[in-house]
């Protein structure tokens, strides 16, 4: 969606209100009651908790690379999200800390995806 390169603070806040935005998508809308409890490694029953979580944080990855237009911070979101939530179902911090992180992580994809010596190179 994001195609210009513009190292302008309204556009990286533009971006970074869609890239929250897209997360909430992916975490409330997108995300089934069977696939939040699932993705816990212990909690499994249908499929592997590894392919639940692989599966929800591929969602976001995708949602980061179409906001943004960088298929690269797609895939680091994927990874990122991947440990974030992996982290919050081992107990290690609750719900607020989880989203706070997550949202850590857009305004980071915003400001690189609106910063042209690092963008430029990554856009397909």
């Amino acid at each position: 969606m994001c195609r210009a390169v513009v190292n302008d603070p309204a556009v990286t806040f533009n971006l970074f209100l869609m890239l929250a935005m897209g997360h909430l998508v992916g975490d409330f809308a997108l995300q089934s009651d069977r696939m939040a409890v699932e993705k816990c490694p212990g909690c499994d029953v249908v499929l592997s908790w590894r392919w639940w979580l692989t599966a929800h944080a591929a969602i976001h990855g995708f949602l980061v690379a179409w906001i943004t237009g960088v298929p690269l911070l797609g895939l680091a979101e994927w990874g990122i999200h991947t440990f974030i939530d992996l982290g919050k179902c081992r107990g290690l911090y609750r719900l607020n800390t989880d989203q706070f992180l997550h949202i850590l992580c857009k305004a980071l994809w915003a400001g690189l995806a609106t910063i042209p010596m690092f963008a430029s190179g990554w856009r397909g």
